[in-house]
């Protein structure tokens, strides 16, 4: 099979290209430059060379050195219009409206089984394959994603999001060893990026200070922070977005003992919620609403597992389809820290059914603005 490869000059996809060349495929390698060497904005919003952050350049690099090292061809394709449009600005505006979008999520969806598929296809490729620990599963014909073999770094919740046409020329060669092996083979074979450090932070974007890097693009918004358990200002926030349900450290409350956990973030208010627990009350919900569904199977209301965020242990829930084709899901046992605009990704023991968008998190059928209606009204007007 002809087979393009999204190699990204790390140990993952270096050896996803090896094992497919081992196995007797016809392999062509292929760089994507979607971000880095053109990191930053001007005040008018043009893109400006950001040298500081150019490590596509050096992730290129050693794309180039693993290719040779394989004797496999290397080309290369710039999707920074792309990612810019339907990543990135995606990822702002979700970012504005008070929610918390994961643009790795994102990146898969548009950028590297959307874009990168098509462009596979145009060059005449009938598969693409990425360094991604995930498995496919074929039932009856039909190509189904699951998890990985190693749990530990299983990436399916990062692929939730890719097109079901996709789904059908794609090949994960990692998803059937551990990370363990893959370094083994890299090390074996004596390649360059054998013992490279994974990449980690924002998809594309690096490992840089979240708050810092989002001022850049979203003017700052001063609001009170308050305790949730008095109602009583301990501080001030320079805007809700830059923080995230249960984080504890970067508050900046020093008048007031801590420590001190966001228990709720009021978007419309501008309101940042605290508390001193690292299991308070307010964190946990018992139901949620999920849209914008990728659905891969038959849609059906059922008890499954899903994941709320990257590596969180399998969490039971029952699955209700409303007729708005949104997913009510009741959890099975109360959840903490379940955050709007994350990713809900939900299992039929291994096998990825689908997942969406988390809008809205109940607690015993409220809503955060409910509840806090609730609270501000009991405490405005105590029973004697």
């Amino acid at each position: 099979m002809k087979v393009l490869v999204a190699l990204s000059g790390g140990v993952d996809s270096a050896v996803a290209a090896y094992l497919l060349k081992k196995q007797g495929h016809d392999v062509t390698c292929c760089f994507m430059r979607n971000w880095d060497s053109l990191a930053n904005n001007d005040t008018a919003g043009n893109p400006t060379l950001n040298l500081e952050h150019c490590t596509q350049e050096l992730d290129y690099n050693d794309a180039a050195l693993v290719a040779k090292k394989l004797d496999l061809p290397l080309l290369r394709i710039d999707f920074i219009e792309e990612y810019w449009q339907d990543v990135f600005t995606t990822f702002l505006e979700e970012t504005k409206l008070g929610f918390t979008p994961n643009p790795d999520i994102l990146c898969n969806r548009y950028i590297k089984f959307d874009k990168f598929y098509q462009h596979a296809q145009s060059l005449g490729f009938e598969w693409m394959a990425t360094g991604h620990y995930a498995s496919i599963i074929e039932e009856d014909g039909i190509r189904k994603l699951a998890k990985a073999k190693d749990l530990s770094k299983d990436q399916s919740y990062f692929l939730v999001q890719m097109p079901k046409d996709t789904l059908q020329h794609v090949l994960f060669p990692l998803g059937e060893i551990t990370k363990k092996e893959v370094r083994e083979i890299a090390i074996e074979l004596d390649l360059n990026v054998a013992t490279k450090k994974d990449s980690t932070g924002i998809c594309f974007i690096g490992e840089r200070h979240y708050k810092e890097f989002l001022t850049n693009y979203l003017s700052e918004t001063q609001g009170d922070i308050v305790n949730i358990d008095t109602l009583e200002v301990v501080g001030q926030h320079q805007g809700v977005m830059y923080y995230t349900l249960g984080q504890r450290h970067g508050l900046h409350i020093s008048s007031h003992k801590g420590p001190w956990f966001v228990v709720a973030k009021d978007s419309q208010t501008n309101t940042l919620y605290v508390g001193k627990e690292a299991s308070h009350p307010w964190l946990f919900s018992t139901s949620l609403l999920v849209s914008r569904l990728n659905w891969f199977g038959e849609k059906k209301s059922l008890e499954c597992h899903a994941k709320f965020r990257y590596r969180q242990q399998d969490i039971p829930v029952s699955l209700n389809w409303l007729e708005d084709d949104s997913l009510e899901v009741t959890l099975l046992h109360p959840v903490s820290s379940v955050t709007p605009g994350q990713e809900a990704v939900f299992y039929l023991g291994d096998e990825v059914l689908g997942g969406g968008r988390i809008d809205v998190i109940l607690k015993d059928n409220q809503t955060l603005q409910a509840r806090l209606k609730e609270k501000l009204h009991d405490t405005t007007n105590p029973v004697s």
